[in-house]
């Protein structure tokens, strides 16, 4: 500012003009040099001989002009030109002050709009060249698309639209075998008869057309038909409409023409320029790479679906035969392990139940019975039934039922329920019991004689006997009878042995041999109950102790400690990294035999007394005993981990495996076993957190941070039952004179007993457990609750809005209503969003906010600068509203050496929207010093602390006021 001295020296000088502060806002409103210059020229024109004009001559040409007459009021570097003023002889030294403190103030404002303009001129370029680079990306997708050439097409079209005018556009596809041409895509909004996309044109039908041409010689055609026909060698016979303005390129393949690309236009406000043909050449190489690939890939799956085509029909017949072969050892099987039963089982029950599992395993049994002919031949006994229905069959006399119809005929019998009506028709069946969907028995024969049936039914329609069970249970019943014929020889002959030893027994009283049998069958006894025991409390993989024998373990060595502390242990958990990907890519036989390896590997790492279990899938324990320090322990961690790093061959193959493995020390609060062991699994999961290939000990940090996290999820759902979440409001201003432009609402949660809460202590928690949205929505009810009062003055209030929310479908409809039931206008309303969720499902929620857009609700990015700052964004999403991140302010300062590149980057942000006809507010203005730069730079809106914290609504209802001191 001048001091008051220059501003009395210039009263002589300006007090006929405008007044100072207009004519310094009308300066910095210009957007030309001739526009400051007609407005100097306006401020001085009451000074009588005073001349203000430009010299278009070199700098040094001032050099010699009269001084006492001639002023440098400005420079403009854009133009190479000076803004002079020829002065009159009247003026004193007080006024040639003043003037030259105007000239300074104008040589700033042309320096000014020429960095601007050449801020504007590096914008358009650097957008046009991101449009090239997403076309040509979008070009190379084409090539390997799924979709179908025709949707390829229009894709293309819409490429090539993006880039130039182009509603007119066909690629014409060339065959130099037949000397044809194919129109393989056709858009035209005149022509009415376009050619077929599958028909080949002879190039003599079409001969000395404009396409014609663009075949033939290979080179691009651009212009209306008059200079097109200059362009050309012989003369020019156009079909179809008329063109204000055609543009073609060829399609080539080296130096051979194998098609062409063409845009035309029928419009006089659109027309192609030289810089158009050298883009559209350029993009039709890449065009013609992409449908290369495309043929070259639609040739590969007509091949590949050939062959995958042969290979079907050739392992169905293989898979045919796989079938036969596997029943046909299936029945092997089964006919070799009945033999084996007469010999194995200890009683006909066993027997009957062992026959039960092996006709499962050939065919549907759940419902199966044996009916045996009593010794006189007048009853039916039932050893061994199971039916879902009919649970206890007792013996009964011979009827007229469909196991008497076996008995009778002494052959197999397949029937439904159609040939059972027809039999009970025929007398041949008198109907009793449980009504069965479908019956299969065959007769047990032996020496001839029919001695009995074996019979399975069905239910249900969903499991219905053939032909081919029929001859299988036929064929298994014969084997069954000769077993059942020996089983009962057996069991005639032991009972015959035991009579004959109990007479024996009793006849020779010999006290030793009865003591020696009893001391065989408790000694028998015990084995197997060492036996059962061993099993029940080891890994049948692994031969390891498995969890239950742990824990054991885990109890006495806690016991031992609290009995004498200096019996201190410890507890490793161990984790295989990446196990899964080894299970799926090998197979799960080679996983089981990695995971025997493993635990023999970490069996060699610890003491003989230590105990190793597996405790399921690739998680394994270790328990440590009588250890010393800390460091001797995770000794023995690393011990493990260089060691399951080494390579372990399984299966001909050499694989690789890691572990993460998470420590736990006795101590006295540890009561239980599982404990321990849980507290060793939190640790195993920070080592994996931690970057996998590595052990952890737990901690209290860890046994916090997982109460921590219990409390404030508890917390959350209890406040949300509470409405303990409210917003509050920061102002949004006017940086020169602090009027109130909006209010931004944010979250703040009034914790019964830690008060206040500002988001950062408990968001995370709230997007992990879920409970983000409700309060979110619980907040926007608030906020809308208020927003009448708050914005009648016409003010507005922005939600800061998530992903999560843009990502559902009816997100606009819900807001619409609530403004509706709040009567909020969506005008009043604003959407913040930040550019992390632009990227979370970018199609679904682009339309989300052209919906919201379209109603009236404005869209603002918030914290711009601090994510991938792309200038897609601005284009691609209607978006009116930029908000300049914090960070950005905080590196500001209004001494000499100020941050030059800050300020740069608030004046390039601040043209873009200007351009772009955006909105700017700057985030964090926290004192006089930045919000004086900020307006120096052209920034006109903001909000920090500088003018308020965020309140709550009361507050801002109660002061009735639209601006702040």
């Amino acid at each position: 500012m001048t001091s008051a001295a220059q501003t009395r020296a210039a009263t002589p000088v300006l007090s006929e003009a405008k007044a100072l502060h207009f004519m310094i806002e009308r300066l910095f409103d210009c957007e030309d040099a001739q526009a400051v210059a007609d407005i100097v020229a306006e401020v001085l024109a009451p000074i009588d001989g005073l001349h203000v004009y430009w010299l278009e001559e070199p700098l040094e040409a001032l050099e010699k002009a009269p001084e006492d007459r001639t002023l440098r009021l400005g420079h403009d570097p854009r133009g190479q030109r000076t803004l002079m003023a020829r002065l009159p002889t009247t003026l004193d030294s007080d006024d040639h002050a003043q003037l030259a403190w105007l000239a300074k103030l104008v040589d700033v404002r042309l320096h000014q709009q020429a960095e601007l303009s050449h801020l504007y001129d590096a914008v358009s370029r650097l957008a046009q060249a991101e449009r090239l680079q997403r076309a040509l990306f979008a070009i190379a997708n084409q090539a390997s698309a799924v979709h179908d050439m025709d949707e390829t097409m229009h894709a293309l079209h819409g490429i090539v639209g993006s880039l130039m005018y182009a509603e007119n556009f066909y690629i014409a596809l060339y065959d130099s075998q037949r000397d044809a041409l194919r129109f393989a895509y056709y858009a035209d909004t005149t022509d009415t008869d376009p050619p077929p996309p599958d028909t080949y044109l002879s190039m003599d039908s079409i001969r000395e057309s404009v396409t014609w041409y663009l075949i033939r010689e290979g080179h691009a055609l651009y212009g209306n038909l008059e200079q097109i026909r200059a362009q050309v060698q012989g003369d020019l016979h156009p079909s179809g409409p008329p063109p204000v303005d055609w543009l073609g390129v060829p399609l080539l393949r080296g130096s051979e023409v194998v098609g062409g690309l063409v845009v035309q236009s029928y419009h006089e406000h659109a027309r192609y320029t030289e810089q158009d043909r050298e883009l559209l050449a350029y993009v039709a190489q890449h065009v013609q790479t992409a449908l290369e690939r495309r043929e070259a890939h639609a040739d590969l799956e007509r091949r590949v679906a050939e062959r995958t085509e042969a290979l079907r029909n050739a392992n169905r017949v293989l898979q045919q035969q796989v079938i036969e072969r596997q029943r046909g050892e299936r029945l092997q099987t089964a006919l070799f392990r009945i033999a084996e039963l007469a010999n194995t089982t200890d009683s006909l029950d066993d027997f009957y139940a062992a026959v039960h599992r092996v006709v499962g395993g050939l065919l549907y049994s759940r419902n199966f019975y044996i009916a045996l002919l009593s010794d006189d031949g007048r009853k039916l006994d039932f050893p061994y039934s199971v039916d879902e229905i009919d649970a206890d069959r007792r013996q009964r006399s011979l009827g007229r039922g469909l196991t008497e119809y076996v008995l009778r005929h002494g052959e197999a019998l397949l029937a439904d329920r159609a040939r059972m009506q027809e039999m009970t028709q025929q007398r041949e069946l008198i109907p009793s019991g449980s009504n069965a969907f479908c019956w299969l028995g065959v007769p047990l024969i032996c020496e001839e004689k029919t001695v009995g049936v074996l019979a399975v039914q069905s239910y249900t329609p969903e499991y219905v006997y053939k032909k081919p069970d029929q001859e299988l249970l036929t064929f298994v019943g014969y084997h069954i009878a000769n077993a059942l014929q020996r089983k009962r020889s057996a069991e005639s002959l032991k009972k015959a042995y035991s009579s004959l030893e109990r007479r024996v027994t009793e006849r020779t009283r010999a006290l030793a041999l009865a003591n020696r049998d009893l001391r065989e069958q408790i000694s028998e006894r015990e084995r197997i109950e060492r036996r059962l025991k061993y099993e029940t409390l080891h890994d049948a993989l692994t031969g390891l102790p498995n969890r239950a024998l742990l824990l054991q373990r885990l109890e006495q060595a806690l016991r031992r400690y609290h009995e004498d502390e200096s019996r201190r242990f410890a507890v490793l958990f161990i984790d295989l990294d990446r196990f899964k990907v080894i299970n799926d890519s090998v197979g799960h036989l080679i996983g089981d035999d990695l995971l025997f390896q493993v635990g023999g590997r970490i069996r060699t790492c610890v003491k003989s007394d230590d105990i190793v279990a597996r405790l399921g899938g690739d998680e394994f324990a270790v328990l440590l005993e009588s250890v010393g320090d800390e460091p001797s322990v995770f000794r023995v961690a690393e011990r493990i981990i260089s060691e399951l790093n080494n390579p372990i061959r399984v299966g001909g193959k050499e694989m690789f495996t890691s572990a993460s493995i998470g420590i736990t020390l006795s101590a006295p609060h540890y009561r239980r076993a599982e404990e321990l062991l849980r507290d060793a699994d939190s640790a195993m999961y920070s080592a994996k957190a931690s970057g996998r290939h590595r052990a952890a000990w737990f901690d209290d940090r860890l046994r916090r941070n997982a109460l921590s996290v219990l409390e404030i999820e508890g917390d959350l759902r209890r406040a949300m039952t509470r409405n303990e979440f409210e917003p509050f409001f920061q102002p949004i201003v006017h940086l020169d004179d602090g009027r109130i432009l909006g209010y931004e609402a944010l979250m703040r949660w009034r914790h019964p007993e830690r008060g206040l809460l500002l988001p950062g202590a408990f968001l995370t928690v709230a997007e992990d457990s879920g409970c983000i949205e409700a309060i979110d929505w619980q907040i926007f009810e608030q906020v809308f609750a208020h927003a009448p009062t708050l914005t009648r003055d016409g003010a507005f209030v922005s939600i800061n809005v998530s992903g999560r929310h843009l990502r559902m479908k009816d997100i606009d409809h819900r807001l619409l209503s609530l403004l509706d039931e709040h009567g909020v206008a969506p005008k009043n309303l604003r959407i913040e969003v930040t550019e992390r969720t632009l990227l979370e499902n970018p199609e679904q929620i682009k339309l989300t906010l052209d919906r919201l857009r379209d109603h009236g609700i404005a869209i603002a990015l918030d914290d711009f600068g601090t994510g991938y700052s792309s200038l897609s964004y601005l284009h691609q999403y209607p978006i009116g509203v930029l908000k300049i991140d914090r960070s950005f302010t905080a590196r500001i300062d209004t001494s000499d050496d100020a941050d030059k590149q800050g300020a740069a980057i608030f004046r390039a942000i601040q043209a873009l929207a200007d351009s772009m006809q955006m909105q700017v507010i700057v985030e964090g203005v926290e004192n006089g010093a930045q919000r004086d730069l900020l307006l120096e730079l052209g920034c006109r809106y903001g909000q920090g602390f500088l003018y308020s914290g965020a309140e709550p609504a009361e507050h801002w209802l109660s002061r009735g006021a639209t601006g702040l001191s």
